[in-house]
């Protein structure tokens, strides 16, 4: 039979060659510092890879570039619009803004999943900030519903216009006035989703014509559709960009 001893000794040994070996971590460390300055090297090379890649792509272009300007000026007649960034947006690559307006739709939903809106937090507004709103908010919408009208046919629409109606969100967050409790639930959420559903609402709708294909709006209604496709999607915009700086779900 073993003695107790022996058995400690056998014991001790196990636990021994089960735990590492503590001499070795400061190598360990010694190692992983010295590779540090080396994964940055190898960084800063593939980055000054990347930089020289894109540089050479630029630089072998040639000057000046033969872009699309003339195929959107032959054809911009079709689009129902007299702006060739309007007509390219809404209307030539559509499915480039209505991407646009998802993952913006997606930026708000991965917002609301982390928590509840922070808010405003900060000092209280002081009295020339709690009466800006009244001054500012009624002339920021009016130059807002302009820049969407005028986006047909000069710069402007409705990127531009819901930026200056999120604008109006921050302003009120700011000054300290609350939206009303019921803007805050279903008609907010409503309003997120306005330009993606819109826009491929009748998107798909015109796919229904005879010869045409989705987002291929007819000549004849292609201002009308336009219109209302630029006046949900500035609704949405703006209402997205201010619930983002609302950092959370109201």
């Amino acid at each position: 039979m073993a003695e107790p001893q022996d058995r400690n000794r056998d014991r001790d040994d196990d636990e021994h060659r089960a735990v590492p070996d503590r001499a070795a971590a400061p190598g360990s460390a010694r190692a992983r510092q010295a590779l540090r300055p080396a994964a940055r090297r190898l960084l800063a090379l593939a980055m000054l890879g990347l930089f020289g890649g894109f540089a050479a792509a630029v630089l072998s272009l040639s000057h000046p570039a033969a872009g699309l300007a003339a195929a959107v000026a032959a054809r911009i007649d079709e689009s129902g619009v007299s702006h060739p960034v309007t007509a390219v947006l809404l209307d030539f690559r559509g499915y480039d803004t209505l991407l646009e307006l998802v993952v913006l739709l997606l930026a708000l939903l991965g917002t609301w999943s982390v928590g509840r809106a922070r808010g405003c937090a900060g000092n209280a507004p002081g009295p020339l900030l709690r009466q800006l709103p009244r001054l500012l908010v009624p002339l920021i919408v009016l130059v807002a519903g302009y820049l969407l009208w005028v986006g047909a046919h000069a710069p402007g629409g409705a990127f531009q216009a819901g930026s200056l109606l999120a604008g109006v969100g921050i302003l009120l967050c700011l000054s300290g006035q609350p939206l009303p409790r019921w803007a805050n639930g279903l008609p907010l959420r409503l309003l997120a989703v306005l330009g993606v559903a819109v826009f491929a609402t009748l998107g798909v709708g015109a796919a229904m014509l005879p010869g045409a294909a989705p987002l291929d709006w007819p000549p004849a209604q292609a201002k009308t559709l336009i219109l209302t496709v630029e006046l949900a999607a500035m609704l949405s915009i703006g209402v997205i960009l201010a619930a983002l700086f609302a950092g959370g779900r109201p």
